[in-house]
């Protein structure tokens, strides 16, 4: 399989390009990059913003690392974005979208991946709301990918959730908006995280990864690895104890055929949490990781 990483655990802590990037090649030994926009916001203004992104670039270029996508981190996944209950906010969120693309293809990345929203605790639990919002979202997502192509992107990504407000949030909801989103412009694909998919409070039986990746497994384009007790969404690093193990990941991927796909470690800290300790931990999990998984 193939190992990569989320660069999630470096907001608030290791923000200059050289110093992530050496660190990602020489300390995690990874090659497989997933940026987060927590480190640049797509909505920053263009010429300041593409400086950053051209910088990040070439500071990972030098370490020969691949930027392989961009992908929204804590920031972007507060706000309602594409499920907002107007048709303004949506618009605004659609705006947002075609900047974090600009970003990504500053950066020489083929993949956006993200959520694409959440709805009001009203919208979610009207049936004729969820539909309309639904459908919107979708060509709202088919717009996105005809820019994407203009801008040079491969493939979009849609992070699945288990949680009802958002979409796509189990198995089946996921197959389906994938075939409604076919014959767009550029690929939309999934990504599954493992614990998103293993979060028993909400998915209860549908809790469980084989299931996921055996249902979703031909629109899957990136997984989000993490460690997780299957009640929260945790995104540990493998120094704790969870649910999750090597042979687990080993298994679930091969019997899927999802060996090719990258799992990129997502590891989301508390910014309280000292720096020296993410860092241990990090260390701790991908030499952990690389040993049980690529051996």
């Amino acid at each position: 399989m193939k190992l990569g990483l989320n660069l999630s655990f470096a907001v608030k802590r290791w923000i200059e390009p050289d110093v992530l990037a050496r660190m990602c090649a020489r300390d995690f030994g990874v090659k497989h990059i997933q940026f987060t926009w927590d480190l640049i916001d797509p909505w920053w203004p263009d010429e300041q913003r593409d400086i950053l992104a051209r910088e990040y670039k070439s500071a990972f270029d030098a370490e020969g690392l691949v930027i392989d996508a961009t992908f929204g981190g804590l920031a972007g996944y507060t706000y309602p974005q594409l499920l907002a209950p107007s048709r303004m906010q949506r618009d605004i969120s659609f705006t947002f979208f075609k900047r974090a693309i600009d970003l990504t293809a500053q950066m020489g990345a083929g993949v956006m991946g993200t959520p694409v929203g959440g709805m009001s605790f009203n919208d979610a639990r009207n049936a004729d709301r969820r539909k309309h919002l639904y459908d919107d979202m979708l060509d709202y997502v088919a717009k996105l990918a005809s820019y994407g192509k203009q801008k040079g992107l491969k493939e979009i990504h849609i992070e699945a959730t288990p949680l009802i407000t958002e979409f796509p949030h189990s198995p089946n909801v996921c197959v389906r908006m994938m075939e409604d989103l076919k014959g767009t412009d550029i690929p939309v694909r999934l990504l599954i995280d493992w614990g998103h998919a293993l979060y028993k409070p909400l998915l209860e039986d549908e809790a469980d990864i084989s299931l996921w990746f055996k249902k979703c497994g031909p629109y899957i384009g990136s997984i989000h690895l993490q460690q997780t007790d299957g009640m929260l969404d945790r995104h540990w690093d493998f120094t704790k104890t969870g649910i999750i193990t090597p042979e687990l990941i080993k298994k679930a991927t091969a019997e899927a055929g999802l060996d090719d796909i990258v799992q990129y470690l997502e590891v989301v800290t508390i910014f309280e949490t000292p720096d020296e300790a993410v860092y241990e931990g990090m260390k701790k999990t991908m030499d952990y990781l690389h040993a049980a998984l690529e051996a």
